[in-house]
């Protein structure tokens, strides 16, 4: 019985077989509507190359190419290569990427030349932005000569009905309601500062183990309802 990739495999070869009929047709070297129709077709087939690649794990190896280039066995993808297009299941588990994290000690002059990845995604009404960058100098303000290092990160967003959490490193910040320009901005403190008149306001519940460690926290939305966009 074929697997998956065995059809893959037959799928890639009758392809290039298509390709190269197509790219050697005698019309091309023509003037004429045959020969138009024959470059639409190569044009088509080469997105359905493209296509078909989304699907190829590259789990056969690699080559190398006369240029040097190290291309699937099975697909011709040249490795590394910047991809424009995701195929994801319609059901089903979905993955993009893999999980990176900042990877120099180096202090870069600015943050385009400090990034390592910045990405985001809609799904299903979540919004998740995902920021994986290593230190940079930069300016607080654009008239301060002064520079400040910002330190090397991984930052997670995620935002769902108007509530924000922001994932990094040493905290993770939830933001229940966005600061409007022109509001006098937040106070903070920690809990054990607070005195019980404003700690009875604050719908918290704090869940911690035996060692008094906390290990989650909710917080109830009062007179709120989740709306999903």
């Amino acid at each position: 019985m074929k697997t998956k990739q065995d059809n893959l495999k037959s799928q890639f070869k009758q392809l290039f077989r298509s390709m190269d009929f197509a790219s050697t047709h005698p019309s091309l070297d023509k003037d004429g509507t045959e020969g138009k129709r024959m470059g639409e077709i190569y044009q088509q087939l080469g997105e359905l190359w493209e296509f078909l690649a989304l699907q190829c794990p590259h789990h056969e190896g690699w080559r190398k190419t006369r240029e040097g280039r190290k291309v699937c066995k099975v697909c011709g993808t040249v490795r590394n290569a910047e991809e424009y297009w995701l195929l994801l299941p319609r059901k089903g588990r979905k993955s993009i990427g893999r999980r990176v994290t900042p990877n120099s000690t180096e202090t870069f002059p600015n943050k385009k030349q400090a990034s390592i990845l910045e990405d985001s995604i809609r799904f299903h009404g979540v919004k998740v932005k995902v920021d994986v960058h290593n230190a940079y100098r930069s300016k607080l303000f654009s008239k301060d000569d002064h520079d400040i290092a910002i330190a090397a990160e991984r930052l997670v967003d995620v935002e769902e009905s108007g509530v924000e959490c922001s994932f990094g490193d040493p905290q993770i910040h939830l933001k229940l309601k966005k600061h409007k320009p022109g509001e006098r901005p937040p106070s903070a403190a920690f809990v054990f500062e607070l005195p019980k008149a404003i700690l009875k306001k604050l719908p918290l519940l704090v869940e911690f183990n035996e060692s008094d460690e906390m290990v989650g926290l909710e917080v109830f939305r009062c007179g709120r309802g989740g709306k999903g966009e």
